[in-house]
């Protein structure tokens, strides 16, 4: 039965990322939005790692409630804890910037910034290298460890044109 559920939630998962980014399967209207976030909030109940990641985000930025935003970051950072690379950006986002549940960290914003980068997340790099560059995040000006991230920005970039 496990795989038949982790079947159901994939095939779920993939229909909420068709109504969200598809305009022509069905009109956008209130109802069809209100089906994309419950099969998001299915998903990422059941665990799936990009559910986790984009529900937790449209909560996040798109939820006028305190407890709301409080449960999408908390779904972020589940996310980005089980290896999602969208959802470490978005954390490091989140520590970078702060919000009532979780203050600005900048240190923990470098570290998430850094897991993204390094599994191949081009603007997690991209901000790293930028924060080297002009000593933002708490980090020194360092040359080096800025043309370090750019170039693996640039291999991120480069991976993807590939792809």
């Amino acid at each position: 039965m496990p795989q038949a559920s982790s079947l159901l939630i994939r095939l779920e998962y993939r229909l909420a990322e068709r109504l969200f980014h598809s305009r022509w399967l069905l009109p956008r209207s209130p109802r069809t939005q209100r089906l994309t976030m419950r099969l998001y909030k299915r998903c990422a109940d059941a665990g799936h790692p990009a559910a986790l990641s984009a529900y937790g985000h449209m909560l996040f930025h798109r939820s006028p409630s305190p407890q709301d935003k409080a449960r999408g970051a908390r779904y972020v950072v589940e996310a980005a804890q089980s290896g999602d690379v969208l959802a470490q950006y978005q954390l490091a986002q989140i520590h970078e910037h702060g919000c009532a549940q979780y203050p600005r960290r900048e240190d923990y914003a470098v570290t998430w910034y850094a897991r993204a980068a390094q599994s191949g997340h081009a603007p997690a790099a991209e901000r790293l290298a930028r924060a080297y560059r002009q000593g933002e995040l708490g980090l020194a000006v360092d040359g080096e460890q800025a043309r370090f991230w750019r170039s693996l920005m640039a291999r991120c970039v480069d991976h993807d044109v590939a792809a």
